[in-house]
């Protein structure tokens, strides 16, 4: 059943709400009898629970790993916040069962106001991204290399030489990129992506920017062990060695166990129980309460499994380094304990499977502030990261190789026109083209975007051959060995024009008109 919330603020308040409005809209009610009495337009507590769980597991954004428990626990959220009664009108302090007991719905219920905005969700100045639709994003295969768009003022600029209406300008060799700088790509790539991504006009409601350390994306992109794992500057901040060693034991079961201790029956339950106690007791979820607007928001992506992916992918880069290692391994470990027909039972009433999302979904995901489905929101985002956690916590190849391209395009020379913004790009005359990144490296030389420009110069048609003479000998004064390259010899140079008849045009019509009659001429002498 498709959900109608879409991407944007406050979407867990707005789920609340829709899910409120479609059980009172959808839920049958009808006539039952109690206590030799009869009540009209009632439902039984088990109905409720019946109709409700297959209305959550059909929902996108909730899912089929959802519970008959979990519904039990939502209607009594429905109860205490009066969007249910029981039949004789009371509610708050009743406790909800799935029994037969009665309910039924009051006049109006109460929806939730949408919350005040607090420091995680607002930006007081909002973030001013490039414009890079024109330097895209690739989601996969090859890197498409599209020139940057400069504005009318720069573009034409840029071909200042070619039409003649700037004299003078300077080749400027560009230092090393400075960290501040590449921070600063990095940060507004990736917000840009995900705005894209999520189809949103501006991320304000749902991340705020200032919150977002752009050291703790290149980290999770670059220092990584040979699994994609993140390597730790400061051991301090690493999993204590006996928790590493009990998720060890388990990711591992029955084989590899470091605990090096005797089995006894129930162990892997002791171990897992270990393990379950230090993540439980964290102060903070894995994915921190600051994101937790932005998860919330994928979760309308995973219909879409790679678009789901491909968003997480960008999402798990934003957390803090120490978080995402500690994310990657509790991952790992509960994908293999879901998957291992060898691990006995951990519970005697839940799959391993389930206990998995159970344990440790609010480990992973919640809010600062209590939010009534919190606990389906997280399991429906910690099942689809089970499934598909090795490729969602990888870095995304495509976004790292648009950040070193723009970063290159940074790096190469570039020129200054009198008038001119410094920072005015020579971007190359290619067209949108399909080329590897082994391929663009090579276009880093120091003299590309000077050579480039002298191409334009000899191959533009629209201009005479008397003012395309006079910008080669301008170019040919600033730009001497690049000049005398392209052009070694006389004979070269005089390739770029076309040849000329030494022939005026009215004479050789004239010459041509005459060699056409010679008989006529002949024969007026004979008269």
């Amino acid at each position: 059943m498709d959900s109608k919330i879409a991407a944007g603020p406050y979407r867990a308040t707005k789920l609340w709400n829709e899910t409120i409005e479609l059980f009172r809209a959808r839920m049958p009610l009808k006539k039952h009898r109690l206590h030799f009495r009869t009540y009209d337009s009632c439902f039984a507590a088990s109905e409720g629970v019946d109709w409700l769980h297959k209305f959550l597991r059909s929902n996108p954004n909730f899912g089929s790993e959802v519970t008959r428990y979990q519904t039990v626990q939502l209607l009594k959220k429905f109860l205490k916040n009066h969007v249910i009664e029981d039949i004789k009108g009371r509610w708050g302090k009743e406790d909800f069962e799935d029994n037969n007991r009665l309910y039924r719905f009051p006049p109006s219920s109460p929806l939730k106001p949408y919350p005040k905005k607090t420091s995680h969700l607002v930006c007081d100045v909002h973030p001013k991204f490039p414009n890079w639709s024109d330097y895209d994003i690739p989601t996969s295969g090859p890197v498409p290399v599209r020139p940057i768009i400069l504005n009318s003022y720069l573009w034409h600029k840029r071909h200042s030489i070619a039409i003649g209406e700037v004299s003078e300008c300077r080749i400027i060799h560009r230092e090393e990129v400075s960290q501040a700088t590449v921070e600063e790509i990095w940060k507004s790539m990736t917000l840009a992506y995900l705005q894209k991504i999520l189809g949103l006009d501006s991320l304000e409601g749902v991340l705020d920017s200032k919150l977002l350390n752009p050291k703790h994306i290149i980290i999770n992109v670059h220092h990584i062990n040979k699994q994609g794992v993140v390597i730790l500057e400061n051991k301090l901040e690493e999993l204590p060695h006996w928790v590493l060693s009990a998720m060890k034991c388990l990711a591992n079961w029955p084989n590899g166990s470091d605990l090096n201790r005797p089995m006894y029956p129930g162990f892997e339950r002791d171990v897992f129980k270990t393990i379950a106690d230090y993540f439980q007791k964290t102060k903070q979820p894995l994915l921190t309460f600051e994101f937790y607007e932005l998860f919330i928001n994928i979760l309308g992506l995973l219909q879409q499994t790679q678009d789901g992916i491909e968003a997480l992918q960008v999402c798990c880069l934003l957390v803090p380094p120490e978080n995402r290692r500690k994310l990657q391994l509790l991952m790992r470990m509960i994908a293999r304990i879901a998957q291992n027909v060898e691990m006995p039972p951990l519970h005697d009433a839940v799959a391993n499977r389930m206990l998995m999302i159970q344990t440790f979904s609010r480990c992973i995901l919640c809010s600062e502030d209590e939010v009534d489905l919190d606990e389906l929101l997280a399991t429906r985002l910690v099942s689809f990261m089970m499934d598909h956690y090795q490729d969602i916590l990888r870095a995304p190849d495509h976004l790292q190789s648009a950040v070193e391209e723009h970063l290159a395009h940074l790096r190469r020379v570039q020129i200054k026109y009198a008038g001119a913004d410094a920072d005015a790009t020579v971007a190359s005359y290619t067209t949108s083209c399909q080329i590897t990144t082994e391929d663009c490296k090579e276009q880093r030389s120091s003299q590309a975007a000077v050579v480039t420009l002298l191409e334009e110069i000899i191959m533009n048609k629209t201009i005479s051959v008397k003012e395309k003479k006079k910008k080669l000998k301008q170019f040919q004064k600033s730009y001497p060995d690049i000049y005398k390259t392209r052009f070694p010899t006389a004979e070269s140079e005089a390739m770029v024009f076309p040849e000329k008849s030494k022939l005026k045009p009215q004479f050789m019509f004239f010459t041509m008109k005459k060699s056409f009659q010679p008989f006529n001429r002949t024969r007026s002498f004979r008269m």
